[in-house]
């Protein structure tokens, strides 16, 4: 597995929530979505700091599928609940986690 996989779970899951959007008609906040993205950054910056660690914990099937899987369940409870505030909060974090594996694949 990598940088591709590890891309690939985070575009399924980005699909989902922009299908979500549409479905509920939601309108995205640009706080959230900066939140979102916040977040990604401060959890990478945490993860990098024992890297080999979260690396082997993250490329066991297990902690992928129920990482997808709990994202996809809090995307459809956050799109009936504060689908503005949720989806936003994901989207933007997706993105950036997506520009992230980029600029690392692009430097490394």
């Amino acid at each position: 597995m990598g940088t591709r996989y590890d891309a690939g779970l985070a575009v399924l899951v980005l699909v989902v929530a922009v299908v979500a959007v549409g479905l509920v008609e939601a309108s995205l906040s640009l706080v959230a979505g900066v939140a979102g993205g916040v977040g990604t950054l401060v959890f990478e910056a945490v993860a990098t700091r024992d890297r080999e660690r979260v690396r082997r914990y993250w490329e066991t099937v297990v902690v992928q599928a129920v990482s997808v899987g709990l994202s996809l369940v809090g995307i459809a409870v956050g799109a009936l609940l504060a689908p503005s505030l949720v989806l936003s909060f994901v989207i933007g974090a997706l993105v950036v986690y997506l520009a992230f594996l980029f600029v690392v694949a692009a430097v490394g």
